[in-house]
């Protein structure tokens, strides 16, 4: 998959253990297939997001798994299951691999074309007041 890879981005997945870095790349390209608008780029001084109008999702390395922030106001339906935290959150709910974990790309990849649809529909704020 070709699409223009932000080195910052590189540089926080690079300094990651080898499990870690195959799911962040994995995340990266499913994000990226999503829409081939989608830019990549780090905010809160490290961290790796995917922005198309608004942001679409994060990624945070822990200890033991990768943290999938997925920035969509908890608005986007999951009727896979994928969601690991932040069910109540307002502004982002995660998924969660762990390093023997596999990633449902079908779902992950679904919710990310949603988001993204959100995002251009002015964004899950907006789509929040509308409801």
């Amino acid at each position: 998959m070709t699409y223009e890879r932000d080195p910052l981005v590189d540089a926080y997945i690079e300094t990651l253990p080898d499990w870690q870095q195959t799911i962040c790349y994995g995340v990266r390209d499913l994000v990226h297939g999503a829409d081939p608008e989608v830019t990549e780029t780090i905010k809160r001084s490290r961290y790796p997001y995917f922005v198309l109008q608004g942001n679409i999702c994060a990624l945070v390395a822990a200890k033991d798994h990768v943290n999938i922030f997925l920035y969509d106001g908890a608005i986007v339906p999951d009727p896979e299951g994928i969601i690991t935290g932040g069910h109540g959150n307002q502004t982002a709910r995660t998924v969660a691999v762990r390093q023997d974990g596999t990633i449902n790309a079908r779902a992950l990849s679904t919710m990310f074309r949603q988001i993204i649809a959100n995002n251009r529909a002015g964004g899950w704020r907006k789509l929040k007041r509308e409801r």
